[in-house]
């Protein structure tokens, strides 16, 4: 009777240990599923030499366009799918491109980036505003072209855009080319020429859209 019993005892015992070993494992097995998950997240930095934005700005008599360096920031990428970023952009490297130098291009950029005296309003001041920059909040859809939407702040003043994008990935290489998209200007205070701002303009306004083309760089 008493082999009996510890026989029992010594079954009851295998069994909480195998239990307990299999509840281990299990418990092991998430805790690295979970640090796998966590490895594949990375941070890739902007290259600064090669990101650029391109913008056109129009009114009744012609068209301007030009470029702004994008600086420093950097995107979380986890399996190939962009999932946020930060960067920010240059307001002090406004380039006017369909003007050459000495024909109207320095003073058209000087009235831009408002160091012209009287006239720092007019357009970014960017003495007073010298960065702006764009948060990603998401990034929806798969494949090559996808939505990405985000915060954009100008001078003090954020609002969210989104743009579709071509995102492409190379080794440790990303680069997100966007579509031409639209911003209207005055929602970030830039209002000199404004319609929609001032009256009795007749056709010596400015559109308040600007047309922007963003193309982002960034490695490992």
């Amino acid at each position: 009777m008493k082999n009996t019993i510890y026989m029992l005892s010594l079954a009851v015992g295998l069994s909480g240990a195998l239990v307990s070993c299999n509840d281990k494992k299990e418990t092991t097995t998430e805790a690295e599923e979970v640090a796998q998950a966590e490895m594949t997240a990375a941070s890739y930095t902007v290259d600064t030499e090669m990101s650029t934005i391109n913008w056109s700005g129009s009114k009744p008599t012609g068209t301007h366009t030009g470029t702004i360096n994008i600086g420093n920031g950097e995107v979380a990428v986890n399996n190939e799918a962009l999932t946020a970023g930060t960067f920010m952009i240059d307001m002090t490297s406004i380039n006017v491109t369909d003007l050459e130098a000495g024909d109207g291009k320095e003073n058209l950029e000087n009235h831009l980036m408002g160091t012209v005296e009287g006239k720092e309003g007019d357009f970014f001041n960017v003495n007073k505003y010298p960065t702006a920059k764009f948060e990603i909040t998401s990034v929806e859809g798969e494949g090559m072209k996808q939505t990405v939407k985000g915060n954009l702040t100008m001078k003090e003043k954020t609002h969210n855009i989104s743009f579709p994008a071509s995102i492409t990935y190379n080794g440790d290489s990303m680069v997100l080319t966007s579509d031409e998209f639209v911003i209207d200007r005055t929602k970030w205070d830039v209002n000199y020429g404004s319609k929609s701002v001032f009256d009795n303009l007749g056709d010596k306004f400015i559109s308040d859209d600007i047309k922007l083309t963003i193309e982002l760089h960034a490695k490992k």
